[in-house]
């Protein structure tokens, strides 16, 4: 996210309506997961390592349930930042486009997610080996996302992490709402490509802890689906 004020921040580029769409459904995907493993696995982030800092801090001073989990999570997020990096530049080298292979890959990791959890339940504690893995192999998908935001889509606003999206949406609505700025035509560009996936993760998240509520893992599905037809589409 650039860090410069407003006024020198270049005009983000225009964006065609499937980039805007694809941007909204990875993010709605990224905090529809999220929630679903703070929810069941007692405040695991499988999004973004963050959260899991803070609730680490948060349970050492507490009971301590779940800290393994959140450490653990750390390194296979990078794993599957760094596995990612790879399978990308292998891919590219032999001259294929790497998107596809990515959201199949990711939406891999949510089956293997969702049926982890449904073999685990009922899931009572945090530190049970099953929570663990079922944890471990949500921060893969996510891991692969968050890589996949950075590497091959990279012209994106990011779909994980909001703070930056929110940050960077008020900055241009003030600039919208100030008399005589000249970088209004770059502020609505990049709120034509920020505000989607802001909107998406929020609606993911809400769905998300509704859904979960409602039917456990099976609630993965939907993401799941979003992530194969935009493959689909990818071709």
């Amino acid at each position: 996210m650039p860090s410069s004020v407003s006024s020198t921040l270049p005009a983000a580029p225009s964006f065609g309506m499937f980039h805007l769409v694809q941007g909204c459904l990875l993010a709605f995907t990224a905090g529809f997961v999220d929630v679903v493993g703070f929810c069941a696995l007692f405040g695991l982030f499988t999004a973004h390592v963050t959260g899991n800092f803070v609730m680490i801090g948060v349970e050492l001073a507490g009971s301590g349930q779940g800290v393994l989990a959140k450490l653990l999570a750390l390194p296979v997020f990078v794993l599957a930042v760094a596995s990612t990096k790879l399978t990308v530049e292998a891919v590219v080298r032999h001259g294929r486009e790497p998107t596809r292979l990515l959201l199949l890959a990711e939406a891999l990791l949510l089956v293997t997610f969702m049926t982890a959890g449904l073999l685990a339940l009922p899931i009572q504690s945090a530190d049970n080996p099953a929570t663990i893995v079922v944890g471990l192999i949500g921060v893969a998908a996510m891991g692969v996302q968050n890589a996949k935001a950075r590497i091959v889509l990279s012209d994106h606003a990011p779909t994980t992490i909001m703070t930056g999206n929110t940050t960077q949406v008020v900055i241009d609505l003030v600039e919208l709402a100030t008399p005589g700025s000249t970088q209004k035509s770059g502020s609505r560009a990049r709120l034509r490509k920020m505000v989607p996936p802001l909107i998406g993760f929020a609606t993911g998240a809400m769905l998300g802890a509704l859904a979960f509520s409602a039917v456990s893992f099976w609630c993965v599905l939907p993401p799941i689906f979003i992530l194969t037809g935009l493959a689909a589409a990818s071709r």
